[in-house]
């Protein structure tokens, strides 16, 4: 496979706007003449940063990566003149109130009516606090996470302490709820985490049943929704649309994660964790001697991990929200771009002689794979496709799936499978012809 590189038209404009943005750097002086060296260092960086991957095109379906929405990118710019830090109110006094107000629409979004929530650096570390407030709460406790969860709970139960296990997964990529069952009646658990989107396969967890085996078995409940919370716009009996259920039992939820550098078209360095119980803050409590003094308010350092967090996070989500409220036609009309390509590449490759679908998708993940009787065989097809696919300017991934789920002839226990993620409403314009390369392909 060639090496990454940005269209020679894309990397022009980078250089271009290198040129434009450095005089409008700094909120005391108009740069009308900048130094030779600091025009040279952004000139050199243009051509670096062409050693990239074009993800903003829509021949990029493969890893979860595309640019911010324009609003967002102008809003983090703007804020960024001032460079103001969250922690405290003294520090950020515009944009700690603006995350606030961000941070409490999509809590409604999710049906989180009283909540304590804040913006965090990624899901990573939302999942993290919220692991660290389920071993605060419950110490001797394990937390349980599926086996298709993101590998991630299960590192951050090592580093807060708290102990984990894995339950299985069913042949269709989500928490087995009769082994989670078994293991609750067990005793011992402290929380579970379900998953609202999983990043390998896309598949929903089913969070209303698990809402259910946990009231059952008084656990708290964890929903790692960092890739489809915000999928909970689709999920009104709509097309296109997502299964109801999960979305709606949402409001169950102890705590919920979600990442608005995904679905959001935030930048990078925006997760944000939701909490149903304001009281967990008491586990936050601390002092600091020079910060918290100006307002009486609880300050966003005091609810968070995390001390300095840039303020250009929340002006940057609170811009979007604006543009695009947290509604099907506002933000909602990204997603269901999303979801109308995913459903209409399933529904070609379902129909392609040589391809197999590997399951349909809850989102906008779509997985498939050469049709084949061995998990070897497959797995080498699979690497064959992958680059002739790059070579015709389709920009895919691979993923890793067990060969018993498959139902293929095990020579291995896993194989590998062509995945695309269409998270850009552009992909809904070219799933067909991906799917017609498909064809010629075989």
């Amino acid at each position: 496979m060639s090496e990454p590189h940005l269209p020679a038209d894309e990397v022009a404009r980078l250089h271009r706007r290198a040129a434009e943005l450095l005089p409008l750097g700094s909120l005391l002086q108009d740069g009308d003449d900048m130094p030779a060296a600091w025009t040279e260092a952004l000139d050199a960086l243009a051509e670096r940063l062409g050693q990239s991957y074009p993800f903003a095109d829509p021949q990029y379906l493969g890893q979860m990566l595309k640019p911010p929405h324009p609003v967002a990118w102008a809003g983090y710019a703007m804020a960024m003149l001032l460079n103001s830090n969250n922690h405290a109110f003294d520090g950020g006094p515009a944009t700690a109130h603006l995350e606030r107000e961000a941070v409490d629409q999509i809590a409604q979004m999710l049906h989180q009516e009283t909540h304590l929530s804040h913006l965090t650096a990624s899901g990573t570390i939302a999942n993290l606090e919220a692991l660290w407030v389920a071993r605060s709460l419950h110490p001797d406790k394990v937390v349980l996470s599926g086996a298709q969860a993101h590998y991630t709970h299960a590192r951050i139960s090592e580093v807060v302490g708290a102990q984990h296990e894995t339950v299985p997964a069913t042949g269709h990529g989500t928490l087995d709820l009769a082994a989670l069952e078994e293991r609750l009646q067990a005793g011992g658990v402290g929380t579970v985490v379900a998953t609202l989107g999983s990043t390998g396969l896309g598949m929903v967890d089913r969070v209303d049943r698990v809402a259910d085996l946990c009231q059952q078995y008084d656990a708290r409940l964890h929903v790692d929704a960092a890739y489809g919370g915000f999928f909970a716009l689709l999920a009104d009996g709509g097309t296109p649309g997502v299964e109801r259920a999960p979305f709606a039992a949402l409001g169950r939820a102890d705590s919920i994660a979600i990442d608005p550098h995904k679905h959001g078209l935030q930048p990078y360095g925006c997760g944000c964790i939701i909490f149903r119980d304001p009281d967990v803050g008491r586990l936050y409590k601390h002092d600091s001697p020079y910060t918290y003094f100006t307002s009486d308010d609880l300050h966003p350092g005091e609810i968070s991990l995390e001390c300095s967090r840039s303020g250009a996070s929340a002006a940057a989500l609170w811009a979007t929200l604006r543009a695009l409220p947290l509604t099907r036609g506002g933000l909602g009309s990204h997603l269901a771009g999303a979801r109308s390509a995913a459903l209409r590449l399933a529904e070609r490759i379902r129909g392609l002689d040589g391809w197999t679908l590997v399951l349909d998708p809850d989102l906008d993940i779509v997985c498939w794979h050469r049709t084949g009787t061995t998990a070897s065989g497959v797995s080498a097809a699979t690497d064959v496709a992958y680059d002739r696919l790059a070579e015709r300017g389709w920009h895919v991934a691979k993923l890793s799936v067990s060969a018993e789920d498959l139902h293929l002839d095990a020579d291995q226990p896993t194989v590998m499978v062509l995945r695309t993620t269409l998270m850009k409403p552009e992909h809904a314009g070219v799933v067909d012809a991906l799917a017609d390369t498909l064809a010629e392909l075989t």
